[in-house]
Parts: C-alpha cells; structure tokens; sequence
C-alpha cells in the first residue's frame, strides 16, 4: 500500500517572500529599517503573541535607529522582516512547540525560519576551520571570519523520519524510553556522512527496532528548527512478524497499531501537550504526536488511505 501526504506539514506551507536578493545591499535594508518589523525571540525559543495567537511584530526603530549586527533579515511583506534574539520579552509570548499551530502558513514558516537561523548564529561564533571569531554579515544569513575574510553559511542537520507500515491495516510506532506511559511516534534519526537518506532510513530502523524494511518512499519534509533541523519524511514495510530489539537503546518501546486504533487516537484530536496527565488510569493507550510535527501528517495521511495489499 503506498500513500501520499494529504496535505504539506504544517511548517512547510509558507509562501512569503525571503528577499534574499537584497541581503548584499547593506544601503537598501538600511533604508528600509524605519518602515521595517521585528520578531524578538529569546534564549529559550519563545516569542511574543497577540491575544489571537499570532506573532506580535514590534517596529524596528524601537529596537535600534538602524539595522543592529545581530538582526537577520527574514522577508519582505509591505515593509522589511527581521528578527533578533534578546534576553527578555515583555507581554504574552508562546512556544513553538505548542503555538505554532495557532499561526498561519507564512508567520508559521516565518518563525521556523527565525528560530533555526538565530540557533546557527548561536553556535557559529568561531570559524570551524582556524577557530578565528566570526561575526554576521549579508543581513545575517552568512558569518564571517575576522581573520581570513571566509564565509560560513547556516547549516541544517537532515534527519530521516519514517511511517512503518505492513502494506495493509498496521503500523509500527515507537517510543523512547523517557517518554510518558502512551506516547508513541514515528522512527526518526539524523543522517550521517556518505550515507542517502533511503539508506538512513534502512539502517536507523534497523538501529532503533531491529527489523529490515523495504520500499522506503519519499513523503515530504519539514523545518524543525529545534535546534536547526530538517525532518525528511519517508514511508517503509515492515514485517509484522519480525521480532522487534532495541538495538540501540534508544527506544524504550514499540508496537505495531491497527489503522483504528490509530484513528481513534487521531479522532480525539490531542497530542502531547495536552493538560491530562499520561500513566493515569484513564488515560488512552495510544497518543500520537501534535500537529506541529511531520509525524502527525504522515500518520494521519497513512490513516486516512484505503488499505490494499501489493
């Protein structure tokens, strides 16, 4: 059985435009700083909101008369875009995690972006090369050495994240082992060097349950800026009858679910931020990941699909 994504995860449907062809114009951002917003973010993610839920933009020339060096410059939409990390946010603020899901698709892919660039700057301080101080330049986007003029560019970790299915009513679903009683989500893990990401998807499963699935289907992806990630979604069969080892310890538990089991779980429409607490005695047995997560679209994308077996 194969199926496709019913709809793009939920951080990867912005459309805003990333003006990336004005970062080397250090005179026109600066003319366009007094008209321009700003996104505070601060050491621990979180942003500032309106009551709605939405992000709260302040005016740029509150933050400084001019472009500061650690601002980065997000987009254009009317007036200029730009985000900067500071120590302390006053008023409402939310969590990506959890109030993502009350933004729309561009402030969504807005905060992403925000998040994953100014988590790089954080630990980009140093050239990897000669160790030499770097400090911003190009609007943010790149970080030079002080020394030797070099350029180095924001990075993104890939990560396979994967549906195991049987190829007709089962999935197979996992959890670590620090996780509460319940929560169980798809196999994911980070690509390593000279490997693609169908043999990723190969051998982290193997790694994490201990089985060899076959037929691993590219879905889609996601920006998962915690820190600096991006979760590439794939689909495998597995056997139902292999037996399951934690080969490296970092699962503390998987099973394989039936579809209404998981459509159950999807039809109450919670995830893991909800106020119950996991482990009591009502608590369902199965909670899935929330919507902010590609997890969340590939197991309800596999859910929704009519069964057939190949």
């Amino acid at each position: 059985m194969h199926f496709e994504l019913a709809q793009p995860p939920l951080l990867s449907r912005a459309t805003f435009n990333r003006a990336d062809e004005i970062r080397d114009d250090a005179a026109r951002m600066a003319a366009g700083w007094p008209q321009a917003k700003v996104l505070l973010i601060d050491p621990a993610g979180r942003y500032p909101v309106e009551e709605s839920g939405a992000l709260h933009w302040v005016d740029a020339t509150t933050v400084a008369p001019e472009p500061p060096a650690d601002a980065v410059i997000l987009g254009f939409d009317g007036v200029d875009l730009w985000t900067r990390r500071v120590d302390h946010i006053d008023g409402p603020t939310d969590d990506a995690r959890r109030g993502a899901t009350r933004l729309s698709a561009d402030e969504g892919g807005i905060l992403a972006t925000a998040l994953g660039i100014l988590n790089w700057h954080e630990t980009a301080r140093h050239s990897p090369v000669d160790g030499s101080l770097t400090t911003p330049a190009r609007g943010g986007w790149v970080r030079r050495s002080v020394d030797s003029g070099r350029d180095e560019f924001p990075r993104t970790d890939p990560a396979i994240i994967t549906v195991v299915h049987d190829g007709a009513d089962r999935i197979l679903l996992g959890r670590q082992a620090v996780w509460p009683d319940g929560w169980y989500s798809t196999l994911a893990g980070f690509v390593e060097p000279g490997e693609s990401l169908e043999q990723c998807v190969l051998r982290e499963v193997h790694e994490e349950v201990g089985i060899v699935v076959r037929e691993p289907r590219y879905l889609g992806s996601q920006p998962w800026p915690f820190p600096r990630s991006l979760m590439l979604g794939f689909a495998a069969i597995g056997d139902p009858a292999d037996e399951l080892a934690f080969l490296d310890g970092e699962i503390g538990d998987a099973q394989w679910f039936h579809r209404d089991e998981v459509r159950e779980a999807l039809s109450r429409g919670d995830g893991w931020t909800r106020a119950d607490t996991p482990g009591e005695p009502d608590a369902p047995r199965l909670r899935l990941p929330g919507s902010i997560s590609i997890a969340r679209s590939m197991i309800e994308s596999w859910a929704a699909a009519s069964p057939t077996v190949n």
